[in-house]
């Protein structure tokens, strides 16, 4: 019996608001779910009445049976939700929409994420709050609150363990914000990066510099997921999925700091099992769209999903691997959490369909194979292959 979801589903919409500073959004946050999911309706050339399922991450607020009753929906016969906050749960939640897809649960999912700070706080920010329970107190009293706080130590593991220089790091931003500058959506567009300003831009937390940490920003993104059979009835190229995995190693989401492989980005399991599913390698991939909510987990993830290995990563992170058109390697080619805009990673996968239809604004030529990585450290963490027709 086959058990696999390569190219039962296909994307065949996708939608996106514009970014906004933190807390700057006009809009309220399911506002700019809704919104989106319309775009992504327009782009796929349906009624949101055809919608019939929703599938998130992070903890989303956007209540999916609510969303099919303001979009007029004939009928909701899924809503699903991915555990967790952060991004790792991006490609769980498009995998999630395609199995329910696959087995008839739903005919039309979409899979989608708003994000609006100024109405329920900061995420860089450590919280403020009169007590501390649970691992929070095992971690508050000593500083470690915020993100970067937290995932600075993890790198810094990793770091000594394997001899990784911060240049591998730059190079991650450098590429970001390289493609940012053909991108108008993105935040940082007209905002270029050069080493010289990586390098002297101040610490948020060793490793970590300014340059190194992601944006905080309010928006909103939306894909529609259906039978593969039915991606020909649709205007767009379609973009099928030919691999999803999530999950954690053992232990990988042990409490205050504890886990076996501390340093690890959580894809030592899962990354084998994505290539399985979709019958690819490493070597395969023609573009790649990594979570980078610090540039350090982007390392880690890379080196987890076989891109090269620990001794290797000094000499393989270069800008000049990483651009588009012609890297070894194009990266986060939109601009990524850095530089586009972040929301939890939902325009990264946005972009990883862009890709396969040949309307990315930083362009793979040919690509006919583009991955998208979901968070590191993150737990559960997750990771999907999209494919051309030519790969089915």
């Amino acid at each position: 019996m086959d058990r696999s979801l390569r190219g039962r589903t296909a994307i065949v919409g996708v939608g996106q608001t514009p970014f906004y500073r933190h807390g700057q959004s006009p809009d309220a946050e399911t506002q700019l779910t809704l919104k989106a999911i319309l775009a992504a309706c327009r782009d796929a050339g349906i009624s949101p009445a055809d919608i019939d399922g929703f599938s998130s991450f992070s903890d989303d607020r956007s209540n999916g049976a609510r969303l099919a009753s303001t979009l007029g929906c004939r009928e909701l016969r899924y809503s699903n939700m991915v555990w967790g906050g952060g991004g790792g749960g991006v490609a769980a939640a498009l995998a999630n929409a395609s199995a329910a897809v696959a087995t008839g649960l739903a005919e039309c999912v979409v899979v989608y994420r708003g994000l609006a700070q100024g109405q329920f706080g900061r995420l860089g920010r450590g919280p403020a709050k009169q007590e501390v329970r649970g691992e929070s107190a095992h971690t508050a009293p000593y500083g470690l609150m915020a993100g970067a706080q937290l995932f600075a130590m993890k790198m810094t593991r990793f770091m000594k363990l394997h001899d990784i220089q911060h240049s591998a790091m730059r190079a991650v931003a450098l590429a970001s914000y390289r493609h940012a500058q053909n991108n108008p959506s993105a935040m940082m567009y007209g905002k270029p990066l050069t080493e010289e300003k990586y390098d002297a831009a101040r610490w948020i937390v060793e490793p970590f510099r300014l340059y190194d940490c992601c944006q905080e920003n309010d928006g909103a993104g939306a894909l529609i997921v259906t039978a593969a059979e039915r991606a020909k009835d649709f205007p767009h190229p379609p973009c099928f999925l030919l691999g999803a995995a999530s999950g954690a190693p053992h232990r990988g989401a042990a409490r205050v700091h504890n886990s076996p492989d501390y340093g690890g980005a959580n894809f030592s399991t899962v990354a084998p099992r994505l290539y399985a599913m979709a019958g690819v390698s490493a070597a395969d991939i023609d573009v790649l769209q990594c979570y980078e909510h610090f540039t350090g987990g982007v390392v880690v993830a890379m080196i987890e999903h076989g891109f090269c290995t620990a001794e290797e990563a000094n000499d393989f992170f270069t800008l000049e691997n990483f651009t588009a058109p012609d890297g070894r390697l194009p990266l986060n080619t939109s601009g990524g959490n850095l530089a586009e805009g972040y929301t939890h990673g939902i325009s990264q996968l946005v972009e990883a369909v862009q890709q396969i239809r040949g309307a990315s604004t930083n362009q793979v030529p040919g690509a006919e194979i583009s991955m998208m990585v979901s968070g590191s450290w993150a737990t559960p963490v997750s990771n999907c292959i999209l494919g051309a027709e030519t790969t089915l």
